[in-house]
């Protein structure tokens, strides 16, 4: 009889769970890059139950190296994608209407790594050099720098040479490049890892240039925002995604861990996402999700000071809403 019973109850909560999912709104989420800590919050609201406990069912899909997620979300692929802010108002200007919805990430984590043994000091000191530059939507920054500096980057004297990186930092280990794309919590650890002391190496923040952009933020496609139940499900999506990223700035290791266990691929390592993590909590601490009109206001006029090339070559309209982190903050 008890067996029958143990039986019984297992077979209800089978059917609740069942039930429940079935229930649950579906969303799919598309990753900028691999799964690591940088995207620490998302796996984290997952793991802890944060989207159950709002009615969703969140696919997460890891990006990689020849994943654009403006791309993904206008072929259907997902309904919410993360992304630079350069990267998606370029996309917005070319036809793909992005919104940023939310913005977990306050500061900027991206930095041109150098050898000390180029003799570079200063940006002054770029012309004639090698620099390693990430493209799929990664380049818009660099671009506008170099715009700003009045440098070339079609190679010669006068200019630089642009290598175009692949996600790693082989280049400047090889010497192949006199500086490389870097994050803060990433590829530069690698170069450390790798060999080189801190002392090798010379960084440049993009932020500390002038000319730090937003990352990580997150995109909906503007018609998606006619559609109120879509509307309800982000408001959900971006109280949840909090909820982790508070949660993950707060506990760094163990954040750390709940993306080790997500990563099917197993190429990370628990050294490396908890450095990661650790450097990410800077980048996140401050935000709540909203979006500061401050930070979008620096971010779109350092992407149309680009001399005759500009990123973006007007004042983007629409491009962002505060209507979900409003409902989802209150």
């Amino acid at each position: 009889m008890k067996k029958l019973a143990v039986s019984l109850l297992a077979g209800a909560l089978s059917l609740a769970a069942a039930q429940a999912s079935l229930a649950a709104d579906k969303v799919t989420l598309q990753l900028k890059w691999v799964t690591q800590a940088q995207f620490a919050g998302y796996y984290v609201a997952k793991d802890k139950g944060f989207y159950d406990e709002e009615g969703l069912d969140v696919e997460i899909k890891p990006g990689g190296p020849d994943i654009a997620p403006p791309q993904v979300i206008a072929g259907g692929g997902a309904d919410v994608v993360l992304d630079w802010m350069p990267s998606a108002l370029a996309t917005r200007e070319k036809g793909v209407a992005l919104v940023n919805i939310a913005q977990p990430f306050k500061s900027s984590g991206m930095m041109l790594t150098c050898r000390k043994d180029s003799g570079i000091t200063s940006p002054a000191d770029f012309k004639g050099k090698t620099l390693g530059v990430w493209f799929f939507g990664n380049e818009y920054p660099f671009l506008s720098w170099m715009s700003q500096l009045g440098l070339s980057t079609e190679g010669g004297a006068d200019g630089v040479t642009v290598l175009k990186q692949g996600f790693n930092v082989d280049p400047i280990l090889q010497k192949q490049a006199d500086c490389v794309s870097t994050m803060t919590y990433n590829e530069y650890w690698q170069i450390i890892d790798a060999g080189l002391s801190a002392d090798d190496l010379i960084t440049f923040k993009y932020e500390d240039e002038g000319v730090a952009t937003l990352e990580d933020g997150i995109y909906v496609l503007e018609d998606s925002l006619k559609d109120p139940a879509f509307v309800d499900k982000m408001v959900r999506f971006v109280r949840a995604s909090m909820k982790g990223w508070k949660w993950a700035e707060e506990n760094p290791d163990a954040a750390a861990e709940i993306v080790l266990d997500n990563d099917a691929s197993g190429a990370q390592t628990e050294k490396h996402q908890k450095r990661m993590m650790g450097e990410i909590a800077k980048l996140t601490a401050g935000s709540n999700g909203a979006l500061d009109e401050a930070d979008y206001n620096r971010t779109v006029q350092t992407l149309l000071k680009g001399g005759s090339d500009p990123v973006i070559t007007k004042e983007p309209e629409g491009a962002w809403t505060s209507m979900i982190t409003d409902k989802a903050l209150n």
